[in-house]
């Protein structure tokens, strides 16, 4: 092959064609944040998963068995056999839900999966809700918002529900807020009036009355945390001790303006998701104990980072206003004054024929 033929096949056969162009990027979107934000939660459950207790029997036995406890038989035989299951075959198990966990963090991390990614959640999350929360404890009549109901793995599945991708380039479209996509404004903010609202139902049932029961239930997350922690706790159940209704009735009162608040004006709405996100901190270190990630061996942060994650969903954002077109051109021999002013030009009723003279018209 001579020295010209091959310049030729190499210059046919160049860079360009054998390495495709690689896309500009492109910042992410607020429901893209959303995204990434839940799939860094999943990465840091995925995390825990991997502690060395959780390849063990304990894990059936002393962290799932025990959610059988107070649950009805349909909730409770779940959870028996679930524990059971897990003891016996505890690194099988252990490794199992460790992959899935990260599995799914990568999926929503990675744009082509995120859809697949999210549907395994809410089907994981459902699961892990109902045998491994035993419901929330909803059905045992000891759940409390302020330790976690109605269950973190549950705000797992609403959360993958309200962030689905939309087909949409607009994600300003509906409501003018990212979890509006799905279903619509309206139902996006009937979901957050029930979420809140429930809550604050939780707060009023009578478990959560007693005199004793919100200083009882911050104690015992105050057992095994850092000193810093645990005395922050012992000091704020020393202010409600014997207050339990008192407590119950104040929390009821700001879970009730938040749920009801997503229906105000937008600028009303964002002080309303201010104060929930901080209502849902205050529980996350005060009654959560950061999900007991510092006190032992701890499956997930617990419900605080979602509600957060759910008060960022439901943020207004700003409308984008149409781009103005292109300036009308000027049409030809028609003063730029008499446009400016309006006046529309006078043009000839009778176009004159060409090639005859004024005679002959």
């Amino acid at each position: 092959m001579s020295a010209g033929t091959l310049a030729g096949v190499t210059r046919g056969w160049s860079l360009r064609r054998v390495v495709p162009r690689a896309e500009p990027w492109c910042a992410p979107d607020s429901r893209r944040i959303l995204q990434l934000s839940l799939a860094a939660v999943w990465l840091f459950d995925g995390v825990l998963q991997l502690q060395p207790y959780m390849f063990t029997q304990a894990f059936g036995t002393g962290m799932i068995a025990p959610m059988a406890h107070g649950n009805p038989a349909v909730v409770a035989d779940a959870i028996t056999w679930s524990a059971r299951v897990t003891a016996g075959h505890s690194m099988l198990a252990g490794t199992a839900f460790a992959s899935i966990q990260l599995l799914i963090a990568v999926g929503i991390a990675w744009r082509p999966t995120v859809r697949a990614a999210l549907t395994v959640s809410v089907v994981w999350s459902l699961g892990v809700w109902w045998i491994g929360e035993g419901a929330g404890d909803l059905f045992a009549g000891t759940a409390s918002p302020l330790t976690g109901a109605p269950g973190a793995a549950l705000l797992y599945a609403l959360l993958a529900v309200l962030l689905w991708p939309s087909r949409s380039d607009d994600e300003t479209a509906g409501g003018g807020f990212v979890a509006d996509r799905p279903f619509g404004a309206l139902p996006a903010r009937l979901i957050w009036l029930v979420l809140w609202g429930g809550l604050g139902a939780l707060s009023l049932s009578s478990g959560n009355r007693q005199p004793e029961a919100v200083r009882d239930a911050i104690n015992t997350m105050a057992t095994g945390q850092p000193h810093w922690l645990s005395s922050l706790d012992q000091a704020v159940a020393r202010e409600v001790a014997g207050r339990g209704l008192e407590a119950s009735v104040v929390v009821a009162v700001i879970f009730g303006l938040v749920a009801l608040g997503i229906f105000a004006p937008p600028r009303m709405v964002r002080g309303v998701l201010i104060l929930a996100a901080a209502v849902a901190t205050a529980i996350w270190v005060v009654g959560e104990g950061f999900g007991g990630v510092f006190a032992g061996p701890a499956t997930d942060p617990n419900s605080g980072p979602l509600l957060i994650l759910l008060a960022a969903a439901f943020w207004p954002l700003r409308l984008s206003r149409p781009a103005a077109g292109p300036p009308a051109p000027a049409t030809p021999g028609v003063s730029s004054a008499i446009i400016a002013a309006g006046a529309r030009p006078e043009l000839p009723t009778e176009m004159p024929t060409p090639g005859l003279t004024a005679g002959q018209r």
